[in-house]
């Protein structure tokens, strides 16, 4: 099926393919078939459970926190039928960025792997909705997705909101992105340019559905003749296996997969592929030929956040080292500190508009300070840093705010910092991005003892575990005695050191 940006809905696609060919393919996971038959199905019996036994009426909110697997396909698409808002919850999560999520959205019901609900109890959240959970004895997710009655409800409009999705690529607590219909369209135009696509292409895709970026793969199938090859997780050891099983045409990455896979020993996989492309952010252009030359595939770089539609620019041109022009309906531009542009070759901070009406988002849920400052004087303001050639090429030079990239994660400082601050030996802290051995940063954290204490840091680590998601624990810790300060008495951060030899290792352990 041609994609068109005019089409009422993504449902309607599915239910159209699924009556016609009820046994094609929509993809695999983990080389198990999944038809669009099955999923129509499924997601329209969950469907009619969410909105007819449940109560849950369009427009409220239901966070999943569920790792990849089918199940959580057919539940995404429930609750688009059901025109019930899906909030995303990464399934590391845990603490008090978990409790903060679930509280701040308020949702209606929580749909989760079953052994993710200790998780939950654990972070305090004050739930209240309905509960469906998918395994062991607790499971009541199942029979609901077997049941054999269909929804059938009207399709929500383009620009109806679609998903909450929770991000936490600045400064202070998660903000919520409001994605509308419409978004998720435009963000599978940004993939077809990107990507190149032809009739019969298969997607191997690892990256968690609770990304915009695994998000927007799930509807490809939809509106182009795709399959998506699914697993739950990157896998190193396995990657090439996994790929050629499943006769992958592309495959993605983020941060420091492609080092990851450049550190293997050469296998006879890894060049018996039938990989046209591997597309993604994060690829250093000191590598870029040597992963085109050792794989046999192309590298197509990106650039984007979810606040934009997923995609902001495609390098399709194989420039090493930029992450391309933007895409046709956006334009972006570099300013100074003072909002104001600067020429060509000049680094700023990277904004964005919209030259077509609903790429960019309306706002971040229940955050209207937030919104104001991102969508000020109508331009998207990212927090990136990047310059421009003269030709539009966009290169990236990392975040502006106050948080780290690590391990395709975007970490806020007041995530680590407000737990950290929880223990009684701590009175202070700080953290910073520092280099990475493989990847885009790690994570260091400066402490500071309360009066009278002493901070055992790697009893402090073990603390740290049991309260962050693997992604969000400091690698590095180092005690000060006092913060250099601002005139408010702000930790001055740029004046600690980025250095990792002084401090104490985590992965000095294993």
């Amino acid at each position: 099926m041609k994609f068109n940006l005019n089409d009422p809905s993504f449902i309607l696609a599915l239910r159209h393919i699924a009556a016609r060919e009820p046994e094609r393919l929509f993809g695999s996971f983990d080389q198990r078939p999944l038809t669009f038959g099955q999923l129509d199905r499924q997601s329209e019996a969950l469907g009619v459970h969410l909105r007819r036994e449940l109560g849950i009426q369009p427009g409220e909110r239901a966070a999943v926190m569920m790792r990849n697997g089918p199940e959580a396909i057919a539940v995404v698409f429930a609750l688009a039928k059901a025109g019930i808002v899906w909030v995303p919850v990464n399934a590391r999560q845990r603490g008090n960025g978990l409790k903060y999520i679930l509280e701040h959205c308020a949702p209606s019901a929580l749909v989760a792997d079953a052994d993710l609900w200790p998780v939950v109890v654990e972070s305090g959240a004050a739930f209240t909705g309905r509960t469906l959970l998918l395994g062991g004895e607790e499971d009541s997710l199942s029979q609901p997705l077997a049941g054999g009655e269909r929804l059938d409800a009207p399709v929500p409009a383009m620009s109806e909101l679609y998903a909450l999705m929770y991000t936490s690529g600045t400064t202070g607590k998660p903000k919520g992105v409001c994605v509308t219909h419409a978004m998720m369209a435009y963000a599978l135009k940004s993939v077809e340019l990107l990507c190149s696509i032809e009739p019969g292409d298969v997607f191997f895709q690892w990256e968690p559905f609770y990304h915009i970026g695994g998000a927007q793969m799930l509807l490809l199938p939809l509106f182009f003749d795709v399959r998506l090859s699914l697993t739950e997780r990157f896998s190193a050891s396995r990657f090439w296996e996994q790929v050629n099983a499943s006769g992958a045409t592309h495959v993605h990455y983020l941060g420091g997969v492609l080092q990851i896979l450049l550190k293997q020993p050469p296998s006879e996989l890894e060049s018996a592929h039938n990989v046209r492309i591997a597309w993604g952010g994060g690829c250093p252009s000191e590598i870029w030929s040597t992963l085109q030359d050792r794989f046999g595939f192309e590298i197509r770089e990106c650039y984007g956040m979810t606040e934009a539609s997923s995609l902001t620019t495609f390098n399709a041109e194989g420039r090493p080292g930029s992450v391309g022009r933007a895409v046709p309906w956006l334009d972006i531009a570099i300013h100074d500190e003072q909002d104001r542009p600067v020429p060509a070759g000049e680094p700023g901070q990277v904004v964005v508009r919209e030259t077509q009406p609903g790429v960019l988002f309306g706002g971040y849920f229940r955050n209207a300070e937030a919104t104001e400052k991102t969508l000020a004087n109508g331009l998207l303001h990212t927090g990136d840093r990047g310059w421009l050639d003269a030709d539009g090429f966009l290169y990236f030079l990392g975040r502006i705010t106050d948080s780290v990239r690590c391990r395709g994660e975007n970490v806020s400082a007041w995530e680590v910092e407000s737990v950290t601050q929880q223990h009684p030996d701590v009175e202070e802290c700080a953290m910073i991005g520092v280099a990475a051995d493989i990847g885009e940063q790690e994570i260091k954290l400066f402490l500071k003892p309360k009066a009278g204490r002493a901070i055992e840091l790697q009893a402090l680590h073990r603390w740290l575990k049991e309260r962050l998601a693997s992604y969000q624990c400091p690698r590095y810790l180092a005690v000060v005695e006092e913060f250099e300060r601002t005139p408010s008495h702000r930790i001055v951060k740029h004046s600690l050191p980025t250095t990792t030899h002084e401090a104490w290792d985590s992965q000095r352990l294993h």
